[in-house]
């Protein structure tokens, strides 16, 4: 999406379709009855994509275990970081800003904390030598700082 002010600012997801919640389940709080079983919950938690890159992973709903959920999702969110850069210096752009959340939630059949999914933002700024006001922009910044440093040699 471009916007007139040449930024570029999209949000992608990881989001767990049908994900059953247990809200008259009670949480195990046993910490070693929770490492020997897995919950229902967890095991069908699945992550899939929610963005409109096709060349990342995850665009196909995927179980991925708990233990190695937080990993997957990282390096997923680091695809879209990585998409953003090479569009930007294809189309002449800069990455003004490229951050990366993580987020966890808590299951409601065993409480175990988990890896949720993930979000990125990005803002990639276009240059756009053609557009009139850029120009016009470009040349009322070169009047207002020409004469403002000066090297004087001795």
């Amino acid at each position: 999406m471009n916007i007139n002010t040449g930024y570029l600012s999209y949000t992608n997801s990881i989001y767990q379709p049908n994900q059953s919640r247990f809200a008259d389940s009670v949480p195990n709080t046993d910490p070693d009855e929770q490492k020997k079983t897995e919950c229902q919950t967890c095991k069908r938690r699945k992550y899939q994509d929610g963005s409109d890159e096709n060349n990342v992973s995850f665009k196909a709903a995927a179980h991925i275990s708990p233990e190695s959920a937080g990993a997957a999702v990282r390096a997923h969110e680091g695809e879209h970081v990585s998409n953003a850069y090479k569009k930007a210096s294809q189309k002449n752009g800069e990455v003004l800003s490229a951050t990366v959340s993580i987020h966890t939630a808590v299951c409601p059949e065993c409480g175990r904390s988990y890896i949720s999914g993930g979000t990125t933002h990005t803002m990639i700024k276009y240059k756009n030598e053609s557009n009139p006001y850029q120009q016009e922009l470009k040349s009322a910044d070169a009047a207002r700082l020409r004469g403002a440093n000066i090297d004087l040699a001795v």
